[in-house]
C-alpha cells in the first residue's frame, strides 16, 4: 500500500452530539419505536434492507427503547425486539393500520421503511412519523412489472416520497438516494442521511490459490446476475478460475441454465460460510442496476477485497473508483476492469488494502448513533409544529457540494460515516 493515503480513506471523525441542549427525556429519545417494513430479516426473501431494520432495532433496544416491527410475510422471534406479522407479503399493505391499532396500539415514533410499495403512513397515522429509503425504485418498475402496473407503481412511489410525507423526514442511506429523492421534488432540508454499518470482520481466511470470483445478492432481476453470466464468457479465457454465485431467488433456474464452464451456484450460505468465501474471493462483482448503498461491497471491503461495480446509485458511494475498487460505465469496460484486476496481483492487493481501510469506518454502533440523532429530531418538529430546523441541528451540505471527508473534486464516493446526519438544503 503507498505510504500516501488518499484523504476519502482516513478515519471519520467520532460523532459531534447534534442534540440542541433542550432536547431531553421522550421528545429527545423516543422510547417506543415502530418499524413498518415489508419484510422480517427472517423471511427467505429478506436482503439489505431487513438487515439494517433489524441492526437498527437491536441496537435501538440496547439503548432503552422499546422496538416492534410491523411487517408482512413469515417473521422469526428475536431476542431484542418485537415482531408482529400483518399478513401476506403483499396484502399486509392494507391490513397495516388494522394490525397496528390491534396489536401494537400506539409510538412515540413510526418509522415506514418505504421499499417501492408505500404504507401511506400520513394518511392514518397522527404521531411522529421517519421515513426510511433504501433507494427510489424508478427504473426497477419497469423490471418486475408490465408497462401500465409499472407505470401505476413508479407514480404511486413517487407521490407517496414527494406529497404525502411532505411533513416529515425522510432518512437515505447514501447521497445517491438522498439526490433521487430531491430529484423527485423533496425538500432538500427534509432529507438526512446515515449509511449502513457492517460487523467487525473476524479473522480472515487464506485467499484462494486460483482465480475466484464471488457475486452476492439475491437472484432477482435488477441484481444482473445474467449480465455477469455473459460477461464471464468473455473474461474466464483470459483469467480462468471460478465464479462463485451465492444467494437464491426466483430467477435461480433461469440463470442455471445459462450458465457457462467455471460458475458454481451456492444458494443460501451461513454468515460463516460467507466470510470465508468474501475472504477467499479475488473480486467481488457486483453488477446490480441500482443499489442503496451495496452492503456486501463494505463486507468485502472490510476482508480486504475490492469490488467492480457499474456506476449505478448506492455503488457509486460503496466503492471508490479507482481506489477501493472499479466502477463500470457499460458491459466492456466491466469485463476490461474484471481482466486487468484479476491479472495484476499489485493492484488489487493495493485496492483491497484501500478498500479495508475505509471499511472500519462503517459499523453499526455508528448507524444505531446516527438514527437516534435524526429519530430525536423527527419527534421535536412534530411536537413544535413542524417548526424551523434547529440552528446547526445537523451538519449542512449544499447540493453538489463534497461532503466533509471527500478528497477535492471528488464524486461523493469518500461520504460520511453512518453516525454523519447529513442536511441537504
Amino acid at each position: 500500500m503507498p505510504q500516501h493515503v488518499p484523504p476519502e480513506l482516513h478515519a471519520a471523525r467520532p460523532l459531534r452530539s447534534l442534540e440542541a441542549p433542550h432536547l431531553q427525556g421522550a421528545v429527545a429519545h423516543p422510547r417506543r419505536i415502530v418499524f413498518l417494513s415489508r419484510r422480517d430479516l427472517g423471511n427467505p426473501a429478506a436482503g439489505g434492507s431487513e438487515l439494517l431494520v433489524d441492526r437498527l432495532a437491536d441496537g435501538l433496544a440496547a439503548h432503552g427503547h422499546q422496538v416492534t416491527l410491523l411487517c408482512g410475510g413469515p417473521a422469526a422471534t428475536h431476542r431484542n425486539y418485537r415482531v408482529v406479522s400483518a399478513g401476506g407479503d403483499l396484502g399486509h399493505f392494507l391490513r397495516a393500520r388494522g394490525a397496528f391499532a390491534r396489536q401494537v396500539g400506539g409510538c412515540d415514533l413510526m418509522v415506514e421503511v418505504c421499499n417501492g410499495l408505500p404504507y401511506l403512513t400520513p394518511l392514518w397515522h397522527r404521531g411522529p412519523t421517519l421515513c426510511l429509503v433504501n433507494h427510489v425504485h424508478t427504473e426497477l418498475w419497469g423490471m418486475r412489472f408490465p408497462g401500465p402496473a409499472a407505470g401505476i407503481g413508479r407514480r404511486l412511489e413517487h407521490w407517496a416520497l414527494s406529497a404525502a410525507q411532505r411533513d416529515n423526514l425522510l432518512l437515505a442511506v447514501s447521497a445517491s438516494t438522498a439526490s433521487a429523492l430531491g430529484t423527485l421534488g423533496v425538500d432538500r432540508d427534509r432529507i438526512r442521511v446515515v449509511h449502513n454499518g457492517v460487523d467487525a470482520p473476524g479473522a480472515r481466511f487464506a485467499r484462494s490459490e486460483e482465480p475466484m470470483f464471488l457475486a452476492v445478492g439475491r437472484l432477482v432481476e435488477y441484481k444482473r446476475i445474467d449480465l455477469l453470466l455473459r460477461l464471464w464468457e468473455r473474461v474466464r479465457p483470459v483469467t480462468g478460475g471460478r465464479l462463485v454465485i451465492v444467494g437464491d431467488g426466483p430467477e435461480r433456474r433461469r440463470l442455471e441454465a445459462m450458465a457457462g464452464p467455471g460458475v458454481v451456484f451456492k444458494g443460501y450460505v451461513s454468515e460463516a460460510e460467507k466470510h470465508r468465501l468474501l475472504c477467499e474471493s479475488w473480486l467481488l462483482l457486483h453488477p446490480s442496476a441500482v443499489e442503496g448503498w451495496g452492503l456486501v461491497v463494505t463486507e468485502a471491503a472490510g476482508r480486504a477485497t475490492p469490488s467492480i461495480g457499474f456506476d449505478v446509485p448506492g455503488l457509486r458511494d460503496s466503492i471508490v473508483d479507482g481506489v477501493t475498487g472499479a466502477l463500470a460505465r457499460g458491459e466492456s469496460s466491466f469485463a476490461a476492469a474484471w481482466c486487468a484486476l484479476a491479472l495484476s496481483t499489485e493492484r488489487r492487493q493495493a485496492m483491497g488494502q484501500a478498500a479495508a481501510l475505509r471499511a472500519e469506518r462503517y459499523r453499526w454502533s455508528s448507524t444505531v448513533d446516527g438514527f437516534r440523532v435524526v429519530a430525536a429530531e423527527a419527534v421535536d418538529r412534530h411536537t413544535s409544529g413542524n417548526g424551523p430546523r434547529r440552528p446547526g441541528a445537523n451538519r449542512a451540505l449544499r447540493p453538489g457540494a463534497a461532503a466533509p471527508s471527500d478528497p477535492p473534486g471528488g464524486n461523493g464516493a469518500g461520504g460520511q460515516s453512518g453516525a454523519e446526519a447529513v442536511a441537504l438544503r
